[in-house]
């Protein structure tokens, strides 16, 4: 059995607090969007939760990186971690450290590959969806042309856009606002691009499958049909064989049967001859 690494141990260990983390820094970051008119200490509060999951993110980053065999290998391959821990007064991409954590725990997960697929693409859509609807009512809210005044209309500016309809009758006004649509618009087509490959990776496996029992139940029937080719072939030598014994064994007891007349080694296998009339005495004149 391959022996887990240090690093291994740890993410798998750091799952389901940072999940539950993750959690709480969505609600924070979503309740002073939502509800701008709360309470100060309601602001106060979800500063406070922001700022600790993100100290905590980035213990966990420099902990992994500490013990990745290859730390220059493990930052090139985590460039969305570095960039949540990184830069965090920019909300929206420390909001993208909820989605990545998601797939992380469904990156885990024990299922099928359709079934995981599933799950990443579900996880993807909902992360995005929700960072794209808050990051942008954020933006526009208090835009002057701004038409994206309240969370249902940045839902479904969102979800056209990441589907990429795109009616127009919402859509953001400020250089910031449109950043975030054009990340949205090149999320939801690499979505839709896994969602096809996924597809049709699952029908060319399927038709792999039957392709492969096809093939196996060919072949059991060419095995089948030599087999018994082979069976005749040897009931046919065996018969062949039975019928030369038996002419041999007729021939050899017909050469050794008397026919008659005679004893001793001349009178063995030889017709006698039958005596005729004696001579007359010649006539003399």
């Amino acid at each position: 059995m391959k022996q887990r690494t240090a690093q291994v141990r740890w993410e798998e260990r750091m799952q389901t607090p940072l999940l539950v983390l993750a959690a709480a820094f969505a609600v924070a970051y979503a309740v002073p969007i939502v509800a701008p008119g709360a309470d100060g200490w309601v602001h106060t509060l979800c500063t406070a939760v922001e700022w600790v999951v993100w100290g905590a993110f980035a213990v966990d980053y420099l902990v992994r990186l500490t013990l990745a065999p290859s730390r220059w290998l493990f930052v090139r391959s985590h460039p969305l971690d570095l960039l949540a821990v990184v830069l965090p007064l920019l909300r929206p991409l420390r909001l993208l450290r909820v989605v990545s954590t998601l797939l992380l725990v469904g990156r885990r997960a024990r299922m099928a590959p359709q079934i995981t697929l599933t799950t990443y693409v579900a996880g993807a859509v909902v992360g995005l969806m929700m960072f794209g609807s808050l990051a942008v009512l954020h933006v526009e809210r208090d835009a002057p042309d701004g038409n994206i005044k309240t969370l249902g209309d940045a839902v479904w500016w969102s979800f056209t856009t990441m589907t990429t309809v795109g009616y127009g009758d919402h859509a953001p006004t400020t250089g910031l606002g449109r950043l975030l649509a054009v990340g949205l618009m090149i999320s939801g087509i690499a979505l839709l691009g896994v969602v096809t490959a996924n597809i049709a990776a699952w029908f060319i496996s399927r038709f792999e499958r039957d392709d492969a029992e096809e093939r196996r139940q060919t072949a059991l029937l060419e095995a089948l049909t030599a087999e018994v080719k082979a069976l005749r072939a040897q009931v046919t030598a065996l018969s062949e064989s039975s019928d030369s014994s038996k002419s041999a064994a007729t021939v050899a007891t017909g050469a050794t049967v008397p026919t008659g007349g005679g004893t001793g080694a001349a009178g063995v296998g030889t017709v006698p001859t039958p005596a005729g009339p004696p001579d007359k005495p010649a006539v003399r004149g």
